[in-house]
């Protein structure tokens, strides 16, 4: 009986990894041709155009920070140099008890405004607002923490004046025409586009100065390295595809634009979600498709956000199990919608792949490594399948990683010494052994911290955008500081 049991658990993984990955490489496949079609399209489109344009739409940049001295003037300055007609730009401190206000209030000379502040979305109390002298569109929201990036956003959404608003976390720079990128979508289709996100790399290894990124570069730590594919695998394949049918579930909380009525219809961010950024599309989704509304969520793959990624185990791990946490939480919150005809693909397809290859993979896989295991130590293990399993749980997904790698490469092209590319094949290699297993142990911890009532946010270490930061040189500087003092 348990022989039998074995061969079946093992056979079941062999099927559960095959599918898996012809799943990813269909994906793989959709995203190639996608991007293509992407490139003809932006040839009609002329960035110049979208910048010199009355009509491109006022956008509102929500900036939620909660202490982040070590990045917060690098990402406002790389923020307010930004390409674009008309901005606003909103940073909400939240109970920062370190110095981020006071960094923002000596960098760009805030003072105190009387503004009116309409809470139209429930969010703790903002304490003071303040208005920059030194460029008037950058407004400072001095807030009450809720202990919860949602909160914080959602008092950005209250005071937004524009028609669309777009969250950037506080450590993280765009590129200078990220915004004219991002809105190519609503200016090609305003009536339908409600949502896009754009794509998030790893800024770990690159150079910025006055907060742009000047030297692009690989990251020398391989766990930051082996982070640079999975964003790579994450958006350059999944997120382009799952786009392309409507089906697109989550916009990166690090980079994405919305429409703000629609935000606010909805109620905004949940201030107890764990997963902000997942659970707020799936509602869009879920609300536009109960009103029978037309619409597309779409995601583009060269307007560029870079952000720092984790740099050793532990905040690792806890971001990923707090990933875990946040789609175990979204997916349970909305768990009415799946197989429910009248919210179509998205949960006839979109949510069951979520729940199956998603949230149960961590469960499903680290089972079948312990019946691989149990056989291996009974004498019992097939050769055929375990070769088998090689091929096609191992050698596969390797394949779609370097896919991945490839793709952006013919495509994009953000790492231009061959060195670096070379690099990123070869940890191809590494990130489903023995990077998976780690990782599914991080997962495995995020759901049980779920089950039994753990949904806090874990301290994850960040050494900050100041240490990517070049200073300009030596005359650069005499120029600034004579500038600083007329």
């Amino acid at each position: 009986m348990i022989l039998r049991l074995l061969a079946i658990s093992n056979q079941t993984l062999l099927y559960y990894y095959l599918l898996c990955n012809f799943s990813y490489l269909l994906m793989l496949i959709i995203a190639f041709r996608t991007s293509i079609a992407h490139h003809r399209n932006l040839q009609s489109f002329k960035l110049g155009w979208i910048k010199e344009a009355p009509l491109a739409p006022p956008i509102s940049i929500i900036v939620p920070a909660h202490n982040e001295e070590k990045s917060i003037c690098i990402s406002i300055q790389s923020l307010l140099t930004l390409q674009y007609p008309e901005l606003e730009l909103i940073v909400v401190n939240d109970g920062s008890t370190d110095g981020t206000l006071s960094a923002l209030s000596e960098r760009f000379r805030l003072r105190p405004i009387r503004a009116v502040y309409v809470s139209q979305i429930q969010s703790a109390p903002v304490r003071r607002i303040y208005r920059s002298e030194a460029d008037p569109r950058l407004m400072v929201l001095d807030k009450e923490s809720a202990g919860s990036k949602s909160d914080a956003i959602n008092a950005g959404v209250n005071a937004a004046k524009c028609p669309y608003i777009c969250v950037v976390d506080a450590d993280s720079v765009l590129e200078d025409d990220a915004l004219l990128r991002i809105m190519v979508p609503v200016l090609a289709d305003p009536g339908r586009v409600v949502c896009v996100g754009g794509i998030v790399r790893v800024v770990n290894g690159s150079a910025i100065r006055n907060g742009r990124i000047e030297r692009i570069r690989l990251p020398r730590k391989s766990i930051e390295i082996i982070q640079v594919i999975e964003y790579l695998r994450a958006f350059l394949v999944a997120r382009e595809a799952w786009a392309s049918a409507n089906m697109l579930m989550i916009v990166s909380g690090a980079f994405g634009v919305f429409k703000t009525d629609l935000v606010r219809k909805v109620g905004g961010y949940r201030s107890d979600a764990i997963g902000e950024d997942f659970e707020l599309v799936v509602r869009l989704h879920r609300y536009l498709l109960d009103n029978r509304e037309k619409y597309r969520i779409a995601f583009l793959p060269d307007p560029v956000c870079w952000t720092e990624a984790p740099s050793d185990l532990k905040s690792l791990g806890r971001q990923r199990s707090r990933w875990q946490k946040g789609l175990l939480d979204g997916l349970w919150r909305h768990r009415q919608m799946l197989f429910r005809t009248r919210y179509e693909r998205t949960g006839c397809l979109a949510l069951p792949y979520l729940w199956f290859f998603e949230l149960f993979a961590p469960l499903i896989e680290s089972l079948g490594i312990v019946s691989i295991m149990a056989a291996a130590s009974l004498g019992i293990l097939n050769r055929d399948f375990f070769i088998q399993f090689l091929l096609f749980g191992y050698a596969f997904a390797t394949a779609i990683s370097i896919g991945s790698v490839l793709q952006e490469e013919l495509t994009y092209r953000r790492y231009t010494d061959w060195r670096d590319v070379a690099r990123l094949v070869m940890y191809c290699f590494l990130e489903h052994f023995p990077y998976r297993q780690i990782q599914i142990y991080w997962r495995l911890q995020g759901m049980w911290q779920y089950l039994r009532g753990d949904h806090t946010w874990k301290t994850i270490k960040r050494t900050g955008l100041e240490s990517f930061h070049t200073p300009p040189p030596a005359e650069d500087n005499a120029t600034v500081s004579s500038v600083a003092k007329w």
